[in-house]
């Protein structure tokens, strides 16, 4: 495994999430490379939506890490990007609330990704969705095959 400067594992992540119908059944994945070593992840939900299994993926990807780590995360929805980049510290000052005063969506995930970032050493990464990215590509399929395995 590489290191950042010697001192932190290095990871390059790609998350995504996938929804047959929003609200309906749902899949997420998790790419992972580290040096020479790489990790597929993924699952699925049978009713869930889009936005649930975004975020999923970059919670299960961070929590499949052991130790803390430089990662390097790339992710192709805005929601997510905007969630963490933008919106999560306002929210968190105003005790989960929107600045309408509303009950922010998903804040069971949303809590539980604050709490994997605060693990880990995150760069964030948006990248443009079905652009032919490879990593993209690949979590992608991954959480085609969460979709998938509900069926089995």
């Amino acid at each position: 495994m590489s290191t950042e400067d010697g001192l932190l594992p290095v990871v390059r992540m790609w998350t995504d999430g996938a929804c047959k119908g929003n609200p309906g059944p749902g899949g997420w994945g998790a790419w992972l490379r580290a040096g020479e070593h790489e990790r597929e992840l993924f699952g699925g939900e049978a009713q869930t939506t889009n936005n649930r299994m975004e975020l999923t993926a970059v919670i299960e990807g961070l929590r499949a890490l052991n130790t803390r780590c430089a990662v390097t995360l790339h992710v192709d929805s805005s929601y997510v990007m905007n969630g963490m980049k933008s919106w999560l510290p306002g929210w968190k000052r105003n005790g989960w609330r929107t600045a309408a005063k509303k009950p922010v969506k998903n804040e069971d995930l949303w809590r539980a990704l604050d709490e994997q970032v605060a693990r880990h050493d995150v760069q964030w990464v948006w990248v443009k969705g079905h652009s032919g990215d490879e990593g993209n590509e690949h979590a992608d399929a991954l959480a085609n095959r969460g979709v998938e395995s509900l069926r089995d």
